[in-house]
């Protein structure tokens, strides 16, 4: 697990991508730490390293082969039930299926205090989920396996959900995807820290 602990009483979850803890995950986790959160980011692939996103069949297939979102979210709310005993606010920030693995700890009471997720396509399968807490979802303009449009109806018409649809694809706040959007990364950016500073009030 990487840690930022600056003994703060309010903390910020950080679930990664299907690649791991890489350089951007790592990079989001120190600029989370310096707006003056203690930040703690899960290896949900339990110690096998990071992928590079040349081998994303690879990072997908050992995802959902050897961790998968049953696995996945009971590991977070272990860290949850953990973070909620020591600190007055906690919010998730998630990537990709990280975003979808929020979401579905997003149903359950006292979890946390407020849950960002970045283009978490899987959210699709799992409309039933009712948050228990305020969400901020980001979604690119293009996805390939979904109608954006589609699922942001969808989602923006419930109580305690925002979505925000910014230019891109799938990456584009991920300074090193390909699919990178330097404007959309830094709107998303500012939005979700004003976002986890308004849930720890």
């Amino acid at each position: 697990m990487l840690k930022y602990i600056n003994n703060l009483d309010s903390a910020v979850v950080v679930l990664h991508e299907i690649y791991g803890i890489n350089e951007h995950i790592s990079n989001l986790c120190s600029h989370i730490s310096n707006c003056n959160f203690d930040v703690y980011c899960p290896d949900l692939l339990n110690g096998i390293g990071s992928f590079d996103y040349s081998e994303e069949a690879i990072a997908y297939t050992n995802f959902y082969r050897n961790v998968g979102f049953d696995r996945a979210v009971g590991q977070v709310k272990v860290l949850l039930k953990q973070c909620r005993s020591k600190y007055k606010h906690v919010s998730v920030v998630g990537y990709s299926v990280g975003a979808t693995i929020a979401w579905l700890c997003s149903k359950e009471i006292n979890s946390c205090g407020g849950v960002v997720g970045f283009y978490g396509s899987r959210i699709r399968d799992y409309l039933e989920v009712r948050p228990k807490c305020p969400v901020l979802l980001f979604f690119p303009t293009e996805e390939i396996s979904f109608n954006v449009g589609s699922l942001v109806e969808k989602l923006s018409s419930r109580e305690e959900i925002q979505v925000k649809v910014l230019q891109g694809k799938h990456g584009f706040a991920d300074p090193f995807s390909r699919y990178y959007v330097e404007e959309s990364h830094k709107k998303s950016e500012a939005m979700m820290v004003k976002f986890i500073k308004d849930a720890a009030v």
